[in-house]
């Protein structure tokens, strides 16, 4: 069965259920090729409560007779498909039956296909609409895999999955066009891929008349700028039409813009065109921009007019640095005025200017595809090294990273001096992803040899006893440098600070610390003094390095501002990253999560599988402390997916600490320290370099609860280190609370004050009430049960307030056990009181439910998948003691009207 074929009847059995209480009718509409009648066909399959009847026009008068046979325990489905096709009175008809059913609460179902590439028929536009979205290509690769007659290689799948936009025809049509040798790689594809005749297949019978040329200008002026719509002024400029004119029915229009109802009609209606018109329609349309930027009318006129000078004005204006056209724009002038180019070095020059725009506008297969044009044997070494460099970057982003850090070597090789720094440093980024703390030094140093091996061995591991009196503030930094990696989502800045961070960066991988202090300090200073996306996420990676949280942070929301007003679509899912990790150290876990799951759907949106791991990563951490196991279990095993097929070991280390603090949230220590073991202590698996010392606290709880306090003890000591150089303001009151875990009962309870007294001094009630769980634990099985009573209140209140539901609980079973009940919040209404019983996740899918938003449009709000958002719903209804969805609507509204928090 193909993924296509399980989304539609998971979508299908999702919609059925939500129709026997969402009143029973529903008109699925998309675009040509979409599946509507397969998805009609996959609803009479799944519908098991009765009989299912499929309507013809010339059957509408028997919809009566049909929808009295309808009982309570044999409902109807009635199926009527290509329903816009019918004729008035049939259509009338329908409607009628559609109302019946809404209104008089027959026990029946009715589904009706519509196209959705013209306006609905007047009779059903008031009925509720689902429209089928595009495929994800998660679906479309294994409806590649059932259709094809050979062997697809990845590249050409993941190329045919673009090309096709998640339109099932159109997927299929290319799939069927190719031969084995091209669909295995061994030839080149076609170009272009999707042309004029695979588009006729798939929807050329379904285009209209277009005297005005209306069409065809809109299709051009929009794939000019590469949106989905046109300057609606403009384009009636450009055909001399009135601004009040009706449009053909595959337009619709709104604030000014112009938009095709279905995008693959936008581009059959353009590769269908006769040359001479597209020709026509490009050169009005630069008439009629004359006052736009120069890059549009330009574009036009090469369209229109093609040759050599216009290639030059283009590539001149699409590299300007005081322009402001956005990245998207860019690429496409940069590649028409590569097209026009006959010399060969300056054909690479500008395909390579259009795989850096490629890249920030978020295309990232598609800036490999440039790249490797900017990579022939006809391009000068400059350009050729500066390929690379971009490549290494995309690669960084999404690839085997070691694939990126042989890249930005080989670049470092090929470029001058300037250039060459950033590709080391590029180097340095890509080694430090892969957990490589020997190829990162190698990267850095200033001749890139490799250093020795006790210095290799020492970047992995903090000795236990230090050389001298004042190296504990200095070893630290091994373990440290922010919790995340400060990897380059483009060409890195030169000058001050990139050597900055170079030497800062080395100085930590030599347990300098002290020593990386200064040039760090500067990198964070001169980022936050300037508006470079770019240097903002530099500055935002260097003030965790010090673990600056603060500074972090603003620098973070600076980059995600940066990036979104310079239009620089690979850079905002960076951003998010930096901001989550941040708010992760300081305590936040929600706002991390908020940040996490828009930087993954940004990430995925731009092709950044790396990038989505680490916010995989950070959402499992993020469910890890509010009791959410099928979360952290969905969150970490996507983020490992990625990081061990790309090499991404500070991902995969992230991951498994998420699931092992899952495991100690439910009350699993002994599998909690199997997990962290391997991770934390001395050994080829301990984890990143940069992650393990955070998961020392957590192996130290787990490994006392499970009565293994012995395999804790040399961790505590490499922990002391860490703790000293002051870079992470939780681990002193960590130190404490360890010792305290270890210490005997003569010592244990000064400890335990001592690490609560240091809690005073940073944020974050999660550190906090594990710190007074345990120690009430501690006082419980000592009979100190009044002060134990008192820890433990505090600690299920600390975790409440963060949401921590599962070690809450712990707290609450450890107050029942020492004979007192915990405390009850009092509830603001009956309706208050059953949502207060939901955990976040359900509140969350509660309120968007309840808000009229599918299963489907749920998890992709939450970056979850719709298994998961079922399992939970399910839970909410059990839970609150629900039926419907409608009684949960009125729940929520209830509770909206007592001004209670939802």
């Amino acid at each position: 069965m193909t993924g296509h074929t399980t989304a539609r009847q998971r979508l299908t059995a999702e919609l059925l259920d939500a129709l026997r209480t969402d009143g029973g009718v529903r008109v699925v509409t998309g675009e040509p090729g979409c599946g509507r009648s397969t998805f009609l066909h996959h609803a009479a399959r799944l519908f098991r409560a009765g009989p299912v009847r499929h309507v013809r026009a010339d059957r509408a008068h028997e919809l009566d007779d049909a929808l009295r046979t309808a009982t309570a325990s044999r409902p109807l489905l009635l199926c009527v498909d290509d329903a816009d096709l019918w004729d008035a009175p049939s259509r009338a008809a329908l409607a009628r039956a559609a109302a019946r059913i809404r209104e008089t609460g027959v026990r029946a179902t009715l589904l009706l296909t519509v196209a959705g590439h013209r306006p609905p028929p007047p009779e059903l536009s008031d009925l509720p609409v689902l429209r089928l979205g595009p495929l994800t290509p998660a679906e479309a690769a294994p409806l590649i895999r059932e259709h094809a007659d050979s062997s697809v290689a990845p590249a050409v799948r993941e190329e045919l999955i673009t090309e096709a936009e998640g339109n099932p025809a159109l997927l299929l049509a290319l799939v069927r066009r190719l031969s084995p040798a091209r669909l295995s790689g061994r030839r080149a594809l076609p170009r272009p891929l999707v042309d004029g005749e695979v588009l006729a297949d798939v929807a050329g019978d379904r285009l209209p008349d277009d005297p005005g040329g209306l069409l065809l200008t809109t299709a051009a002026a929009a794939r000019a700028t590469g949106e989905e719509d046109a300057d609606a002024d403009l384009v009636l400029r450009a055909c001399r039409a009135a601004t009040d004119a009706p449009l053909p029915d595959l337009l619709t229009r709104g604030e000014g813009r112009l938009r095709f109802r279905s995008a693959l009609m936008a581009r059959a209606v353009y590769a269908l065109a006769a040359p001479e018109h597209r020709r026509a329609a490009h050169l009005a349309l630069a008439e009629a921009a004359r006052e736009a930027e120069d890059i549009l009318p330009l574009l036009h006129r090469s369209w229109a007019v093609p040759g050599p000078a216009l290639a030059a004005s283009l590539a001149s204006a699409a590299t300007d640095p005081a322009s402001t056209t956005p990245p998207a724009l860019r690429r496409t002038a940069l590649i028409r005025a590569a097209e026009l180019t006959p010399d060969g070095a300056e054909r690479a020059r500008r395909h390579l200017a259009a795989a850096e725009q490629t890249l920030l506008a978020g295309g990232v297969a598609d800036a490999l595809r440039l790249l490797d044009q900017a990579r022939g044997p006809s391009a000068p070494t400059p350009v050729r090294g500066g390929a690379e460099l971009l490549r290494g970057a995309v690669l960084l982003a999404d690839g085997p990273v070691e694939d990126a850090r042989e890249s930005f070597l080989l670049a470092a090789d090929l470029l001058p001096p300037p250039a060459a720094a950033r590709a080391t440093l590029g180097a340095a980024d890509a080694a430090w992803s892969a957990g490589d703390p020997a190829s990162c030094l190698s990267a850095l140093a200033p001749t890139r040899t490799p250093p020795t091996l006790p210095l290799a061995q020492a970047c992995v591991r903090v000795p236990q006893e230090p050389a001298s009196p004042d190296e504990h503030p200095r070893r630290g930094g091994v373990a440290r440098v922010g919790a995340t990696a400060p990897r380059t989502a483009g060409v890195a800045p030169v000058g001050d600070v990139s050597r900055d961070h170079r030497d800062g960066l080395r100085a930590v991988l030599l347990a300098r610390f002290d020593l990386a202090a200064a040039p760090l300090r500067r990198v964070v200073e001169n980022g936050l003094h300037g508006t470079d996306p770019d240097r903002l996420l530099r500055s935002a990676a260097a003030a965790l390095m010090l673990g600056d949280v603060t500074s972090a942070r603003r620098a973070g929301a600076r980059a995600l501002a940066a990036a979104r007003t310079h239009s620089s679509a690979a850079l905002e899912p960076r951003a998010l990253e930096y901001l989550a990790y941040a708010e992760l150290r300081a305590g936040r876990h929600q706002l991390a999560r908020t940040h996490a799951e828009e930087g993954l759907r940004t990430a995925e949106r731009t092709g950044q599988r790396n990038t989505a791991a680490h916010h995989h990563a950070v959402l499992a951490l993020a469910a890890s402390i509010e009791g959410e196991a099928d979360l952290v279990t969905e969150h970490a095993e996507a983020a490992l997916r990625t990081a061990r097929q790309h090499g991404l070991a500070q991902a995969e280390t992230l991951a498994h600490w998420a699931a092992a603090r899952a495991d100690l949230g439910a009350g699993r220590p002994r599998e909690a320290a199997q997990r962290l073991g391997p991770l934390v202590r001395p050994g080829p698996r301990r984890g990143h370099f940069a992650v393990w010392m955070l998961a020392v606290p957590c192996f130290v709880e787990a490994a006392a609860s499970a009565g293994r306090p012995q395999h804790a003890a040399a961790v505590v000591e490499d922990f002391t280190l860490w703790a000293a150089c002051g870079a992470d303001p939780q681990a002193p009151s960590q130190l404490l609370r360890c010792r305290a875990l270890l210490a005997a009962p003569d010592t244990a309870d000064e400890l335990y004050l001592r690490a609560l007294d240091q809690h005073d001094d940073t944020a974050g009630d999660f550190e906090r009430a594990r710190t007074e769980l345990l120690y009430g634990k501690w006082l419980r099985r000592r009979r100190r049960l009044r002060e134990a009573r008192t820890r433990l209140e505090e600690a299920r209140l600390g975790f409440e307030r963060c949401g921590a539901r599962l070690w809450a609980q712990q707290a609450a079973a450890e107050l029942r056990a020492g004979g007192a009940a915990p405390t009850a919040a009092p509830a603001a209404s009956s309706g208050a009181g059953d949502l207060a019983r939901l955990t976040p996740q359900q509140l969350r899918i509660a309120r968007y439910v309840a808000e009229g938003a599918t299963n489907r449009e749920v998890a992709l709000s939450l970056s979850v998948s719709t298994r998961t958002v079922d399992y939970h719903l399910r839970n909410v209804f059990a839970t609150l003691g629900l039926r419907s969805r409608v009684e949960l609507v009125r729940l929520v509204e209830q509770e909206e009207k007592t001004g209670a928090r939802l």
